[in-house]
């Protein structure tokens, strides 16, 4: 006799200084059945002290704290809770912060207009191993690497090595591939192409593996180097 195994709700550290948000963010994040929330804090300290008792699935973290932001809080937050994953959820479009979150560790960067479904599902992967990044954020993240890339020998390299794995592509998967870098996620994708979002994320397991990299966010980068979009 099979017994289906119902998954561990994702145990999550709410870390904000706006008590209305914080509280509201908390509420809303209860309501769903694949999250529990385990304790929220105010600042960078008491998110330390937190994290470090809790040990949480993951943090959802909000830049502009009092005193540490959130992202020069994050080598302490991993040493305090290694297996912890921290998502930033702020209002900042800034591209410095942005890619100072995903150099510090972060697994995405969020903004506080993130529809509250999108955000139960961009925790899920978050916790699977994606990297999740705002969609008005992912031109900006390929901005920055391009530009980090200009005039270096790196920047050669990087664009001649991913041309070869591009050519693999199907016609099809350079058109989702062209879509991730444009920040669709896999529900957009399928309401595109007229095709269910299950297919969706098989063509990005398949282009992942075809260009060798581990998140969506690298292959917006690769595409965009070798002029998809």
């Amino acid at each position: 006799m099979t017994h289906n195994t119902i998954p561990k709700p994702i145990r999550v550290l709410v870390v904000d200084d706006h008590t209305l948000f914080r509280r509201g963010l908390t509420s809303l994040l209860s309501r769903s059945a694949v999250v529990t929330v385990v304790g929220d804090a105010g600042d960078a300290g008491e998110a330390l002290r937190r994290a470090q008792e809790l040990q949480p699935d993951l943090i959802l973290l909000d830049n502009h704290l009092p005193g540490v932001n959130g992202v020069d809080a994050l080598p302490a937050l991993f040493e305090a809770a290694p297996q912890t994953r921290i998502l930033m959820l702020t209002v900042s479009e800034d591209e410095d912060d942005l890619v100072a979150a995903l150099r510090g560790g972060a697994s995405g960067y969020l903004l506080k207009t993130i529809e509250g479904e999108a955000l139960i599902s961009a925790l899920q992967r978050a916790v699977s191993g994606e990297s999740v990044i705002a969609p008005e954020m992912t031109s900006k993240l390929v901005a920055a690497y391009k530009g980090a890339a200009a005039g270096s020998t790196a920047h050669s390299q990087v664009v001649a090595a991913s041309t070869s794995p591009l050519d693999t592509l199907s016609p099809r998967e350079r058109d989702i591939l062209r879509a991730i870098a444009q920040g669709a996620s896999n529900k957009e994708i399928g309401r595109e192409f007229g095709i269910a979002e299950t297919t969706v994320k098989i063509h990005v397991q398949h282009i992942l593996r075809k260009l060798d990299v581990s998140s969506r966010v690298h292959a917006a980068v690769i595409a965009t180097e070798c002029g998809l979009i």
